[in-house]
């Protein structure tokens, strides 16, 4: 009884063995797939459509994954969400926000006019002048100086407002560039304006917050 009981128990831990390593090109079977692998959607991880959806409709026949990020979260390394409404009331008060930026280093200030010659300065020009490409061949009209003195007093906050949603002809920016590179944006087109009546619309900026805070 001994014997066909060893007997027993070599066969199966050899016909487990060949199971195991059937292929040279294949893994071998898994004992507890579900510690092995995760059963919920890794992250930039190929999706099977058959199985899962970002349909809310969808829920129940296949498994839902939302997309998007929790509410409320911010990503790692991202600023802090600006919450002001797309309003005129928004608008307005925008400028009292001020460029959470200190000093640019001249790394950043390059990658910022890079960001602003890919995104902008097909219709502001590389100067910020309004005679970009798309401006000068008559397609698009109403395509803002930023160098004019009706720009150079705009608070940092207001030029970021429209920068995030748009105004006029221009469309959000906020999908091209995140938070803190819009910000970088305004510090760059700083730099394109005269240096005084930008220095006078920082004062400008920076009193309309004392005042807000009293």
């Amino acid at each position: 009884m001994k014997k066909i009981a060893f007997i027993s128990a070599v066969a199966i831990t050899l016909a487990m063995g060949f199971a195991g390593c059937d292929s040279k090109r294949e893994p071998g079977k898994v004992y507890m797939p579900d510690m092995a692998y995760s059963r919920g959607y890794e992250t930039y991880a190929e999706r099977d459509s058959m199985i899962f959806t970002a349909d809310p409709a969808q829920r129940g026949g296949k498994i839902y994954y939302d997309n998007n990020p929790a509410q409320g979260t911010v990503k790692r390394g991202e600023m802090f969400p600006y919450t002001l409404p797309n309003d005129s009331n928004g608008y307005k008060m925008s400028a009292a926000v001020m460029n959470p930026l200190g000093e640019m280093t001249e790394a950043d200030m390059k990658e910022a006019g890079r960001l602003f010659n890919i995104n902008c300065a097909i219709c502001h020009g590389d100067k910020g002048a309004g005679n970009g490409p798309l401006s000068t061949s008559g397609k698009i009209g109403g395509v803002a100086n930023l160098t004019l003195e009706m720009y150079t007093k705009m608070a940092d906050g207001t030029m970021f407002h429209s920068i995030t949603y748009g105004k006029n002809n221009m469309g959000s920016y906020a999908s091209q560039l995140d938070r803190k590179q819009r910000w970088m944006m305004v510090k760059y087109i700083r730099s394109l304006q005269p240096k005084a009546n930008t220095a006078l619309a920082s004062a400008a900026t920076a009193d309309t917050t004392k005042t807000k805070t009293k």
